[in-house]
């Protein structure tokens, strides 16, 4: 078997996205097998290769991870995107674990018929609870934490991307993110990353969320 890292999940974004961002920023080269059926999802669970039941799954370094988060730690720790001492990743973590609930309420959009009230709360949360944080942490640093490329920032130039494909403007109010943003995209990785035809997923579509309730056996209404 190669060393090159292989990612069980369906062919769009969900969980998995952000660990294609990450390993994408450093710079790692991947493999994708997509679960197209129920019966390819059983086979990892029979061979044991799901500790919780669930994807995102990652082969690396003769690992199979499982977990989003502790995926995301490990590439990071592995590609020093991660701080170079407990405080700055117990920094890193906050940014995370904040900027992940956050693209959560986003990724359940397709998922639900009545995608308003969901879209409303989105944005106030964005304004008024995440998109501050990040604008008082950016007065002046180049980075998040220690200023150095982390985690955090990945996720945060991937966060506001998906902000921006709802609500084209919701930056306007935040010019230090708006400028932080501009840097990330101009590192040649992530430049490359948002071109056509990389491994970057489009917005989910109903094939997406068709092909996520047929394997999962979803019949009623998503939870």
């Amino acid at each position: 078997m190669s060393g090159k890292v292989i990612l069980h999940y369906f062919n769009g974004r969900g969980k998995m996205e952000s660990i294609r961002w990450l390993l994408t920023v450093a710079e790692v080269e991947f493999d994708e097998y997509y679960l197209t059926d129920r019966e390819q999802y059983l086979k990892l669970l029979n061979e044991g290769s799901l500790m919780f039941q669930q994807v995102p799954l990652v082969e690396i370094d003769g690992l199979k991870l499982v977990q989003t988060k502790a995926i995301l730690h490990y590439i990071a720790e592995k590609y020093n995107l991660y701080g170079k001492d407990i405080k700055e990743r117990a920094m890193i973590n906050m940014y995370a674990e904040g900027l992940i609930d956050h693209m959560e309420m986003i990724m359940v959009l397709p998922f639900v018929t009545d995608t308003k009230p969901k879209l409303d709360n989105i944005q106030s949360k964005a304004k008024e609870r995440y998109l501050p944080v990040f604008e008082k942490a950016l007065t002046g640093p180049v980075y998040l934490v220690g200023g150095k490329l982390s985690l955090a920032d990945v996720l945060l130039v991937e966060c506001t991307l998906m902000l921006e494909e709802k609500f084209p403007d919701i930056l306007k109010e935040f010019p230090n993110i708006k400028s932080f943003q501009g840097r990330m995209i101009r590192i040649p990785a992530i430049s490359r990353f948002l071109q056509p035809g990389s491994k970057r997923k489009p917005q989910p579509d109903e094939d997406y969320v068709k092909t996520v309730k047929e394997v999962f056996n979803i019949t009623g209404p998503f939870p």
